[in-house]
């Protein structure tokens, strides 16, 4: 059976001496996992099309396995500048790893395909930081576990500290003992990352801060690490 479906490619993958498995994120299918056969041959209709980080059009054979077919596949946009600059590509790799963690196969993930889509726009654009930190923040807000970012996760108060074990930002009285003390100014740029996007200005020790608190938080919550962020530091 053939389907269709806007997809945003997030990994590959060698089979034998000419195919490839390729991982995606699609709108309507959520993760989708699919053999794109002689992609590997120099003379491959496909060539680089099925790239990490490009935004395609695809029409896919549904096999009886969990593994489909590509048999079609047209480029929307290949995100160029985040293939063709390092710290574009480390804080794109960041983003499509956690997607792939987060977004189950066959279920359909529209919220985090747009989400994605836009961010990495932002990112070919920008190149900053708070483009990843914001991203984290807003997929771990779709999948389900959101932070608190402007009162208290456990009464409400005035927070100033931050613990992902707790749901985020916490007061002086309920932080726990792994709890960090933060600038409220760390935690009001979290919280407009995810309510405004990504774009604001503000000095490089509160973006590397926010962008270390995002990481660690979405790290918990995923119960795994982000093998791809640990050249950030």
């Amino acid at each position: 059976m053939l389907f269709k479906d806007e997809a945003v490619v997030l990994r590959t993958m060698r089979l034998g001496e000419a195919d490839r498995i390729i991982t995606f994120v699609g709108r309507a299918n959520g993760k989708i996992r699919a053999v794109a056969k002689g992609v590997r041959k120099t003379k491959s209709r496909y060539g680089g099309r099925l790239e990490p980080f490009s935004h395609v059009s695809l029409v896919l054979w549904k096999g009886k396995s969990g593994l489909d077919t590509v048999t079609q596949v047209e480029v929307v946009e290949p995100f160029r500048p985040i293939r063709e600059d390092l710290d574009r590509f480390t804080f794109g790799e960041v983003m499509l790893e956690a997607t792939d963690r987060v977004v189950q196969e066959r279920e359909a993930a529209p919220r985090t395909f747009r989400l994605l889509v836009d961010s990495l726009h932002a990112l070919a654009s920008t190149g900053s930081p708070l483009v990843l930190a914001g991203y984290l923040m807003r997929l771990s807000a779709i999948a389900g576990f959101g932070a608190s970012l402007d009162r208290c996760a456990e009464c409400g108060s005035p927070p100033g500290w931050f613990s992902p074990g707790q749901g985020g930002a916490v007061c002086p009285s309920c932080r726990s003992l792994d709890a960090e003390e933060v600038g409220s100014g760390v935690l009001e740029l979290l919280h407009d990352l995810v309510s405004q996007g990504p774009w604001i200005e503000t000095r490089d020790e509160v973006v590397q801060t926010a962008l270390r608190l995002s990481k660690s938080y979405t790290e918990y919550h995923l119960e795994r690490r982000l093998k791809s962020a640990q050249s950030m530091y």
